[in-house]
């Protein structure tokens, strides 16, 4: 629900079959005031954050906006942070982590790093990398389905990564077939409009989680342009999704 305001995602969630909600932050817009309705109308719905996103390292000095990500977060009740890193500098990108890692300490929320092509973390591998060298019990790595597949993940991959690192995962389906790997837009249209349900595309979804723990947290990444278009209504698009996502695991027993 790109489209949507904070406000509106506690509501489609609060109003659909989820477990929980999740929240994407504007940095623009987002203020000490937002913190405090969003989590009185999240108290009062009755609705647990199970993300807050995104964390976004960049190049250059730490950006404190990020350090401000994990507070908000705490005070949301959100379990995890997603972190993604532009920083080619891959020293650089475990520094900042750690750093956010560190804040959020005692704090109940996880730092969940994601991997994928369209960052400079690209491989399930080099997040592995980056999370053995990071101390904290706040760490985390986050397995987007897409990414993972459209990286070259395998399932032996998945079952390798320690328990203790994964706080949730991202699952959702996609046509088998990749865009051009080597065109960035084509790769960022792959991500944000062409996901399908659980079950209607050509990942091997099944093999995913059949290699993570059975109690990980989904949520469920459907971005596409089909069901925006299909589902106007954000609280029709909301209960859509749930609806798909239960079918297929219901059906996996």
């Amino acid at each position: 629900m790109p489209e949507a305001t904070p406000a509106q995602l506690i509501e489609c969630a609060a109003g659909s079959d989820f477990d929980f909600g999740g929240m994407w932050v504007e940095k623009d817009t987002w203020t000490p005031a937002t913190t405090r309705a969003i989590r009185q109308q999240a108290r009062d719905a009755g609705v647990e954050l199970l993300d807050l996103e995104v964390a976004w390292i960049m190049p250059g000095p730490p950006d404190p906006w990020l350090a401000q990500l994990v507070d908000i977060a705490a005070e949301l009740g959100a379990r995890n942070l997603l972190c993604v890193s532009s920083d080619p500098d891959t020293a650089a990108t475990t520094a900042k982590f750690q750093t956010l890692v560190d804040r959020a300490k005692g704090t109940g929320v996880r730092v969940n790093l994601e991997f994928g092509i369209f960052t400079e973390v690209k491989t399930i591998h080099m997040a592995r990398g980056i999370l053995e060298q990071v101390e904290g019990e706040a760490k985390a790595l986050l397995v987007d389905t897409l990414h993972w597949a459209r990286s070259g993940g395998t399932a032996e991959d998945l079952a390798a990564i320690p328990q203790e690192w994964l706080s949730y995962c991202q699952p959702c389906d996609a046509p088998a077939d990749p865009p051009d790997l080597t065109n960035f837009d084509a790769i960022i249209d792959d991500a944000i409009n062409r996901r399908m349900p659980l079950g209607q595309g050509g990942l091997d979804l099944g093999a995913m989680l059949d290699a993570l723990p059975a109690h990980l947290p989904l949520a469920v990444e459907e971005r596409s342009a089909a069901l925006r278009e299909a589902f106007p209504d954000l609280k029709e698009r909301a209960r859509e999704v749930a609806r798909t996502s239960r079918a297929w695991l219901d059906a996996r027993g």
